[in-house]
């Protein structure tokens, strides 16, 4: 499995998952640029279907987890930076299905991707609006799914030709 190490820290309300990954930065970007490519925080559990997908400053991305019993979990990104092949910044939002927020606030996203050697690091950060969110996503075992969701880039990476 490619993490290396999952912080959380209450007080500044962030968490961040980091990976390392046997793969270029370029190869790695991919991962995040073609929709629907692989389950972000979604999983085998809870595997993610993005309906829109657009990475440009400005642009969304829409998708729904289907749970085990079919059941739904709709979510968005609002893509605020784009730096390919090395940071994504986005505003993730719990929504219902019709797109309207779920929750306090979205949590903001940033992935920083920095390759040495022909290895990379990838770093996901998420902060978010209080401490009832950060404790609502610890609840939701989003650091569970998250790490497992991770797991799969080595295959997806070996599958196209990594």
């Amino acid at each position: 499995m490619p993490v290396t190490a999952v912080n959380r820290d209450l007080d500044a309300l962030t968490m961040t998952i980091t990976a390392e990954l046997d793969a270029g930065a370029d190869r790695v970007w991919e991962l995040w640029s073609i929709r629907g490519s692989w389950s972000v925080g979604g999983a085998a559990v809870h595997p993610a279907t993005f309906v829109d997908h657009d990475l440009s400053p400005g642009g969304r991305t829409t998708y729904f987890m289907t749970g085990p019993e079919g059941e739904k979990f709709h979510g968005r990104w609002r893509v605020e930076d784009v730096e390919p092949p090395n940071q994504l910044r986005f505003a993730d939002d719990d929504t219902d299905d019709e797109g309207k927020p779920n929750d306090g606030g979205p949590a903001e996203m940033t992935v920083t991707i920095a390759e040495v050697d022909g290895t990379t690091t990838m770093s996901i950060e998420s902060r978010f609006p209080d401490r009832e969110a950060l404790e609502r996503a610890i609840e939701m075992r989003m650091e569970e799914g998250m790490t497992e969701a991770l797991g799969q880039i080595d295959g997806l990476l070996a599958g196209a030709g990594g």
